[in-house]
């Protein structure tokens, strides 16, 4: 009778916290909902008539490759997606090994005068980009990098954040690892190479989420460095669908959806180690 007693008590507390728990899933439930809504009418309006949509018509429609077809025809799709990835992978890739490297450099080889710099360096995150735009516009065009890639990705090679970022996480790098390389005769770029970046995998991918979808999202940097057509990134070519008199909504939904799906796909591939370089997680 006491097991039996006991089974039942820890039935009724069990049910008691499952009932307790329900406010909590539907709040839960609700904003999830909210969340979800804005790409779930993007993805309808991508299938419905211009009219449907400016009508708030939700349901999914049968419109889709009509919008594909007056969207191909409109834009260079293929020309503008081909430019954003180019532009955002190579950004990418040099911004997480400069900034790594930096990141790295200043707090394994740790010093009173690189706080200073440091600290000289977290100051430029207060300057507006705005304000550096017309400087940077002369040295590109001095240097003939106007529709280049070049051009679209060496203001963003490094960046404060993504240094202290690096610098942040380093923190956590076993130091022990670090002594026990060199005893072993590696030298500070093949320690860089073998032992930091294995370590820092979380730190890298959150950093290549951050990066790639700055990149892919940036528009008013490309805009003015981009002068000619055949650079235009995604955001220009939405920009461009949506600045006519006539505004087709269901095509210029449907390329919001083209330029919306890469990042959401990269971010849900490495969305547990962009959590836990977030976070500080080295392994």
């Amino acid at each position: 009778m006491t097991n039996e007693t006991a089974v039942v008590k820890k039935k009724k507390n069990k049910s008691h916290i499952q009932r307790r728990l329900i406010p909590s899933y539907i709040f839960l439930i609700f904003w999830s909902f909210i969340s979800v809504f804005p790409f779930y009418w993007m993805i309808s309006a991508a299938t419905n008539k211009s009219l449907d949509v400016a009508q708030g018509k939700l349901i999914i429609g049968t419109y889709l490759a009509q919008n594909m077809k007056a969207l191909l025809a409109a834009q260079p799709l293929a020309r503008a997606m081909g430019n954003s990835f180019l532009y955002s992978t190579v950004q990418t890739l040099l911004c997480l090994f400069v900034c790594s490297l930096a990141g790295f450099g200043f707090e394994i080889y740790h010093d009173k005068g690189k706080d200073i710099l440091f600290s000289i360096l977290l100051l430029a995150m207060m300057i507006p980009g705005v304000a550096t735009m017309i400087p940077l516009f002369k040295m590109a065009s001095k240097f003939h990098m106007l529709n280049t890639v070049w051009g679209f990705i060496l203001p963003s090679i490094s960046t404060p954040f993504m240094i202290m970022m690096f610098r942040q996480n380093s923190r956590n790098f076993p130091r022990d690892i670090l002594e026990a390389a060199r005893l072993d005769g590696l030298n500070e770029f093949q320690i860089f190479y073998r032992m930091y970046i294995p370590c820092m995998k979380a730190t890298y991918a959150a950093a290549a989420v951050i990066t790639f979808m700055n990149a892919w999202n940036a528009y008013l940097w490309p805009k003015v460095v981009m002068t000619d057509n055949r650079a235009e990134t995604m955001p220009m070519l939405i920009a461009n669908l949506g600045g006519g008199y006539t505004v087709d909504y269901g095509m210029l939904m449907l390329g919001v959806l083209f330029c919306s799906v890469p990042t959401m796909i990269i971010f849900f591939v490495l969305q547990r180690q962009f959590a836990e370089g977030i976070t500080g997680a080295v392994k």
